[in-house]
């Protein structure tokens, strides 16, 4: 079974390790400058390096929708700079899935695959999808739906070691992002962590910086830049969370659930 996945993020990158480990062809599509917060677990960040690898998993940035094929063939992960999904019809994946996490569909059709699975807000499976997958953490997190929509966008960062939006640092300004710290470094409230045009962004809790954006994305002031997790372990900074892996779980049920499809 061949599946694209569009986007290439921390999210998309969990669904990629479910779906790699139970045999199945990989190819990510992301843009020009992938904003991933959590870079260390995305294989977005091969765009940047030429290759990326989460938890021996790898991944490598293909120049061509054929070279990404035979990287997929080859069991490995490629990864083709294409926002618009171009490659999908030059590829006749079996199934598309939609996980740019952009809160509202930005093209995905039915008709782009024989199983098409939308991730999160902006996704009705029956109309643009044929299943969508819940992304908010809480009781329904990670389960595949066939008829309806996920829950909508709260705003509202999941709680995570007794914090929520207090963990997540928000660029100060607009202009151009400058990050002064590494993933994994421990931090202290007031640390400053970042500049945007020289303005700082300072830690607003103790804890691990387990995610922060990469040099020179242009940002609007108050736009995600940083993640803290105040439980102060290093480990979680390195490894896909319970979140992107059971949202993986999830696509990977309505995957096969829906295989029949690739028969008719």
């Amino acid at each position: 079974m061949l599946v694209i996945i569009r986007g290439a993020g921390d999210i998309a990158s969990g669904i990629a390790l479910r779906l790699t480990r139970a045999r199945i062809k990989i190819i990510m599509t992301e843009t020009e400058k992938p904003t991933a917060i959590r870079r260390t677990v995305a294989f977005s960040e091969a765009v940047y390096r030429g290759f990326a690898e989460v938890e021996g998993v790898r991944a490598k940035l293909v120049e061509s929708p054929k070279q990404a094929l035979a990287f997929a063939e080859s069991g490995k992960i490629g990864v083709l700079v294409d926002p618009e999904g171009a490659c999908i019809p030059a590829l006749k994946p079996d199934a598309v899935v939609d996980a740019i996490l952009a809160k509202r569909n930005l093209g995905t059709k039915m008709s782009d695959a024989p199983v098409v699975i939308g991730v999160g807000p902006g996704f009705t499976a029956g109309e643009d999808c044929h299943a969508a997958v819940e992304t908010m953490r809480g009781h329904y997190l990670g389960r595949a739906i066939y008829s309806g929509s996920p829950l909508p966008n709260t705003a509202v960062p999941g709680l995570i070691g007794g914090y929520a939006g207090e963990r997540v640092l928000r660029a100060p300004a607009d202009g151009v992002f400058t990050p002064l710290l590494t993933i994994g470094d421990t931090v202290k409230a007031g640390d400053i962590v970042g500049t945007v045009d020289g303005v700082p962004m300072p830690a607003t809790i103790d804890g691990t910086l387990r995610g922060i954006l990469p040099h020179g994305i242009t940002v609007f002031r108050g736009r995600k830049s940083g993640d803290i997790d105040p439980r102060g372990e290093k480990s979680p900074c390195f490894c896909s969370s319970d979140k992107a892996l059971s949202i993986g779980g999830g696509v990977l049920e309505a995957l096969l659930n829906l295989s029949h499809r690739l028969e008719d």
